[in-house]
């Protein structure tokens, strides 16, 4: 569905990634993990065209995307739920949820694609006239899910969805995201907290310095001494 090849991508003068190749394909759960400063939201803005290719190429169903606009790339089933959750904070809950469905394709399942999402998100509907900015972090994290969900993806971006929430939200998180996917959608999950996407991806990369220095199963990971230490903590038994 989704394939990167040999991806760079530079911050004026300052290369930022360096040949990253990855896929995702359609209906697979893939995680990219590595710790800060690896690239990895570079990576994912760069995959919804949020930000400039400087080399390599972009497909998505074998259609080069290299160049287009983000907003096309919405238009082709492409969402993302940013890192920060970026929302209109002076805005109501249900004002920011239909901010991801202005498409006319989406647009069309609006009233089916809003109670789908109240029912992930029950406290979303008891707080629909809310202003964002008053909610909680991870109450903010289900309305950028949410948006994200109006969009009706096919393939659906999540830009460190754990980060700055407490365990047991993130445990909620990833049980989320977890049910977005056995929905059909694909999912490709950028996150630092490794053990979690690992244990929820069926394939992974790991990231260090802009490049991707390990890929396969969870298991094949794991069993790898480097990755195991630096980001799991556990030492080779």
């Amino acid at each position: 569905m989704l394939e990167a090849r040999g991806l760079n991508v530079a911050y004026g003068d300052a290369p930022a990634l360096w040949d990253v190749s990855l896929s995702v394909g359609k209906g697979e759960l893939v995680s990219v993990v590595g710790p800060n400063g690896a690239g990895k939201t570079t990576l994912v803005n760069a995959i919804a065209r949020l930000l400039p290719i400087r080399g390599g190429s972009l497909w998505l169903d074998n259609t080069e995307v290299t160049r287009t606009h983000a907003r096309d790339m919405c238009g082709r089933g492409v969402a993302i739920v940013p890192e920060g959750r970026k929302l209109f904070t002076g805005m109501s809950v249900e004002e920011n949820l239909e901010m991801g469905c202005y498409r006319a394709g989406a647009r069309r399942f609006r009233a089916e694609t809003l109670e789908r999402v109240y029912g992930l998100f029950p406290m979303l509907r008891e707080r629909r006239m809310q202003a964002a900015g008053t909610l909680s972090g991870g109450q903010q994290l289900m309305v950028a899910f949410g948006r994200a969900l109006l969009a009706r993806p096919r393939l659906l971006l999540f830009d460190e969805p754990s980060l700055g929430l407490s365990p047991k939200i993130v445990e909620q998180v990833f049980e989320v995201i977890g049910a977005i996917h056995a929905e059909g959608v694909s999912v490709l999950l950028i996150e630092q907290n490794a053990a979690s996407a690992l244990a929820l991806a069926e394939r992974a990369y790991v990231m260090e310095g802009g490049r991707i220095v390990s890929a396969g199963k969870p298991a094949e990971l794991l069993a790898q001494p480097h990755i195991r230490e630096a980001y799991l903590g556990l030492e080779q038994g």
